[in-house]
């Protein structure tokens, strides 16, 4: 894993907005499009703020999220909220959403219309932003469900799953091990102190499926964004 610290986290919004807007312009050109996969929770509100104003061509960028509650997308807990809030306005209102929900009561009937929407995005996808639980969770790949193994299972062939944590609320939906790892450009996005001793930890042993993070730096360049 290689590693990129910010003195502050306004200098890492600022620093990280400018890369991902240059890794998606130069995407275009070489492309047509460009893909950004982003996570949610409020470690990058203020990163998301800053890249909405970049110089991008958005038009042709796809954004769709590692990730969502399943919760109608005007509720208080749903990442879509957040993203089309803080990130898909100013230069960003051009890009093309991929919601990752449908009006199916339950995630796991809606796995196949999805999965079909995330498969038409640019693949690999440019950037993936990950972030991560206190228990070492990422995406909702998280180490308390059911489906864990299933999440990380690289040989599934499947690009989305329906999670259940016990430890957290809401039904999820979220993008198998595989599906993330098919990402040119991976981050790992963190700030604080606590946040960056559960990374020590998760970089002390090998079991992915006690802190699921750990699949995703055991088989991927991984570059951690972090700032205090």
């Amino acid at each position: 894993m290689r590693e990129t610290h910010y003195a502050t986290q306004q200098e890492l919004n600022e620093q990280f907005a400018a890369r991902i807007a240059h890794i998606l312009q130069n995407s275009i050109a070489r492309q047509g499009r460009a893909s950004l996969l982003v996570s949610g929770g409020r470690t990058p509100v203020g990163l998301f703020e800053i890249l909405s104003q970049a110089d991008v061509d958005w038009s042709n960028v796809d954004v769709s999220l590692a990730d969502e509650r399943w919760v109608s997308a005007d509720d208080e807990a749903s990442n879509e909220k957040l993203v089309r809030t803080h990130l898909l306005k100013n230069n960003a209102a051009a890009a093309h959403f991929v919601s990752l929900t449908t009006t199916a009561a339950d995630a796991n009937d809606a796995i196949t219309e999805v999965t079909e929407r995330v498969n038409a995005m640019a693949r690999p996808f440019d950037v993936l932003i990950l972030g991560m639980g206190e228990d070492g969770h990422t995406a909702s790949l998280f180490p308390c469900s059911e489906q864990i193994k299933a999440g990380l299972d690289m040989h599934s062939g499947q690009t989305l799953i329906a999670v259940q944590p016990t430890t957290a609320p809401h039904q999820r939906i979220s993008l198998t091990l595989p599906a993330l790892l098919n990402s040119r450009n991976i981050f790992l996005h963190l700030t604080g102190d606590k946040k960056k001793a559960v990374l020590d930890q998760a970089l002390s042993a090998d079991d992915s499926l006690e802190m699921p993070i750990r699949a995703v730096l055991q088989n991927a360049d991984v570059e951690l964004i972090w700032a205090a």
